[in-house]
């Protein structure tokens, strides 16, 4: 499955945020906890390291409630042993937002003290938030102010225009609409995208992106026991039917053989966390 959707306001702002960035001290990347490997702006996105170029970058994993403290775990070994430092938040019960906050502001202290030689006074630091659409970034910067301030919901496409908050004393934060490469060829992460509500639902076919889902939950298995609450809610065991096939089981058991309400039915469930924390990608080394 090939996703193509580029909305025109994203192109928009994306030409926007070029300009923006050249003010900016630190990148705030947010990807989603459920597939970091997916959200990653780079290598989708081919212009990001331009615009990225030496700045200070801050690692967000948002969502963190959707997946295990296993999970959770193995992410946080694999990035700390690459050099990387990440920071799981969840942006809807204000989880790690103040250690988030801490670390952006660290990121550009090098930019301040570069201020002090030349003599002249700190400022702000000037922080983005980038990331695929429906990550979390509008929410992380409610949390970081601690009040409603720009528009947020659970759906891609909410935030269209770029706006500078004024998070404390030391941060000013810019909110962006979410980037994404023009065209997703990954088909992996193109269906992990639809799974996820990362990128707009006109893009894809919703029975597919659910069969796609219970074979995802099939192979993650054996490693993190992915099927338990998705037996436990259904009372359908897919372990010896292909995804497209417990589709149509399911919809002829509970849904009278509607196969397109069964699969939007299973794909809200996963998304609400009804079919367990678990993730859907696992670190490099383990998920192969």
């Amino acid at each position: 499955m090939t996703i193509q959707w580029y909305p025109g306001h994203i192109a928009k702002a994306e030409k926007a945020l070029k300009e923006q960035l050249k003010r900016v001290d630190v990148v705030l990347e947010v990807r989603d906890a459920r597939i970091p490997s997916s959200t990653a702006l780079l290598p989708a996105h081919p212009q990001v390291p331009e615009w990225v170029g030496d700045k200070g970058r801050v690692l967000v994993l948002n969502r963190q409630d959707m997946i295990s403290r296993q999970v959770q775990t193995l992410w946080a070994e694999w990035f700390a042993a690459q050099g990387s430092a990440v920071y799981f938040t969840n942006a809807k019960l204000g989880k790690g937002i103040k250690v988030l906050a801490a670390a952006a502001t660290a990121a550009g202290a090098a930019m301040n003290q570069r201020r002090r030689d030349r003599g002249m006074l700190p400022r702000p630091v000037r922080a983005v938030a980038i990331g695929f659409p429906n990550v979390g970034k509008s929410a992380l910067i409610n949390r970081l102010l601690g009040r409603r301030v720009v528009e947020s919901a659970a759906r891609p496409g909410v935030t269209r225009q770029l706006r500078w908050v004024r998070i404390s004393k030391e941060i000013e934060l810019l909110d962006a609409p979410g980037v994404i490469p023009f065209k997703l060829d990954d088909t992996d992460a193109a269906f992990k995208l639809a799974i996820c509500d990362d990128i707009g639902q006109a893009s894809y076919d919703n029975q597919l992106v659910a069969a796609e889902l219970i074979e995802l939950l099939k192979q993650l298995d054996d490693r993190i026991n992915s099927l338990d609450a998705l037996r436990g809610r259904y009372e359908l065991d897919p372990r010896a039917i292909a995804g497209d096939e417990y589709l149509q089981a399911l919809a002829q058991l509970g849904y009278q053989g509607d196969v397109e309400r069964t699969a939007r039915q299973l794909l809200t469930d996963f998304r609400k966390g009804q079919l367990g924390a678990h993730g859907l990608e696992l670190p490099p080394h383990i998920q192969t």
